[in-house]
């Protein structure tokens, strides 16, 4: 008989879990790593799930943190699911129950702006990286006011210690599924980008973690007084005093009411006008569009980064830094082309070192100006800003940059998400060719997997790092990878150009 004929248990250090068999690989979906964050536990750390007696069905996804959807129309599928054990993982593995597999692992950590996003997409299921001999698993955290907002006698990054108690999980736990715990890659998008620059900024995060991928990863600007501005705000609207327990007296649609409701630009500074973005661009921590919520950097659970990166020194946690070439770049009515150039001249940047930017946008069309310094403030000087902490503690040799430039036929954009599908060579998933049209390119998907495969599998990627060319990076574009080293020579100068004095 063969063995795929028998659904697939694993023991978990909580209870028993059963699987399904999906071609030579398996899937174990919603698995409680946490307690549900609910009654006493609602704006609490994370605690330990409750263990259970028999084998628990995990065939389908577990319920979601995310409670209503982004908008009618994502670029990613991002399902929600309901139910109050919301803090689960999914694993996916061409080894359950073999604990003398030791393959590498994958954990993902989905994007949507620290509130919104599922783990249960289409676009993160593992069956290609598990194919390729790795174990892949999506893990949830609680997003919006519920993870990252303040609150008076609640701890700080509720969110962020969800994803560190997902790791403790995977830790404790992937070994049965045919995981090596020290063999360990975090990876992100966007938001979950973000996240991982975080997670390598909090020390109990140490150790959990072995490599890092941060795709469109912006590093966060929030400290207390700005989470405490923002939670003011919130508790006005609500009507609450904003202690602990006038939020618990809320109900969650409540709570999600009031969160959707808030204009964060009448809370946080936000820059206006072509010479304000340009200057927030310059500006190391002045965000170009500031969000509500997402990790505080309170300096005891999550430094700034660049202490970090210098305390860690070069034997920094391999990495691969990417952004998109047009991540928020969408047509709008903008100013003057000769204009811009005037406003980085004024800012300090040298003409030749603007040079790059302002042929990027003939390129694509002067009505883009406005998105494409969106694009640059959010992400692309911002990972300019990693490389040059990175380097400065000597791991720029464990420092590897993509730069993903293919542009879909359906927007003629390479935008924010477009290059996931490739990366986990998920071309057939559901709402793919929506996004990237009838023909995405195959062999690009299969170099652009190659590539993360590089540092999962190996710890190492094979182009050159950012120890030799700063701007360098991989340059995914059309049907083939190659190297270029200035491929981010616009944003390395503006990251050297220096800080405008507030």
């Amino acid at each position: 008989m063969d063995e795929r004929e028998t659904p697939p248990v694993v023991l978990t250090p909580y209870g028993a879990v059963q699987g399904e068999w999906r071609g030579a690989s398996a899937a174990f979906r919603g698995i409680p790593f946490a307690a549900a964050p609910v009654g006493d536990l609602r704006y609490a750390a994370p605690a330990a799930p409750a263990p259970w007696d028999g084998v628990r069905d995990a065939t389908a996804p577990g319920p979601t943190p995310q409670r209503r959807p982004f908008g009618p129309v994502t670029t990613i599928p991002e399902p929600s699911f309901p139910g109050d054990s919301t803090l689960n993982v999914n694993v996916f593995t061409p080894a359950p129950g073999d604990d003398a597999a030791q393959l590498p692992v994958l954990v993902w950590i989905h994007g949507g702006g620290f509130f919104a996003g599922s783990p249960s997409s289409p676009w993160y299921d593992g069956r290609a990286f598990n194919r390729d001999g790795v174990v892949t698993v999506s893990i949830s955290y609680r997003l919006g006011f519920d993870g990252f907002g303040f609150i008076d006698g609640a701890p700080l990054n509720r969110g962020m210690l969800d994803m560190v108690a997902a790791l403790e999980w995977v830790r404790d736990s992937i070994g049965a599924f045919g995981g090596d715990p020290d063999r360990v890659t975090i990876a992100g998008q966007s938001a979950g980008g973000g996240a991982v620059l975080a997670l390598l900024s909090m020390p109990s995060a140490a150790g959990l973690f072995h490599g890092a991928i941060s795709a469109a990863g912006a590093l966060s600007s929030i400290d207390v007084p700005t989470a405490r501005r923002v939670s003011e705000a919130m508790a006005r609207a609500a009507g609450v005093d904003g202690s602990l327990e006038s939020w618990r007296s809320l109900s969650e649609d409540a709570v999600l009411d009031v969160q959707l409701a808030l204009d964060v630009r009448s809370v946080l500074p936000t820059p206006s006008g072509l010479d304000g973005a340009v200057q927030a661009i310059f500006k190391e921590g002045q965000a170009v569009m500031p969000l509500a919520f997402g990790p505080i950097i309170d300096g005891s659970t999550l430094l700034p980064f660049a202490d970090a990166v210098a305390a860690a020194g070069p034997d920094g946690v391999p990495a691969i830094l990417s952004t998109n070439a047009h991540e928020f770049t969408f047509p709008s009515e903008g100013p003057p082309f000769g204009a811009l150039e005037e406003a980085f001249v004024a800012a300090g940047l040298a003409t030749e070192d603007a040079a790059p930017l302002l042929r990027e946008i003939s390129l694509i069309g002067q009505e883009a100006i406005n998105g494409q310094l969106v694009t640059e403030g959010l992400f692309r000087v911002p990972l300019a800003r990693q490389v040059a902490a990175r380097t400065a503690a000597g791991a720029g040799g464990r420092t590897w940059l993509i730069d993903f430039r293919d542009r879909s036929p359906v927007t003629g954009f390479a935008n924010h998400c477009h290059e996931l599908p490739y990366a986990w060579d998920l071309l057939d998933a559901d709402g793919v060719t929506q996004v990237l049209g009838d023909r995405p390119s195959a062999e690009l998907a299969r170099g652009l997997h190659a590539a993360w495969l590089g540092l999962i599998v190996e710890g190492r990627c094979a182009w050159a790092p950012v120890a030799d060319a700063p701007a360098g990076a991989l340059v995914a574009n059309g049907d083939e990878l190659r190297y270029a080293p200035d491929s981010y020579a616009f944003e390395t100068a503006v990251a050297h150009a220096g800080r405008l004095e507030p």
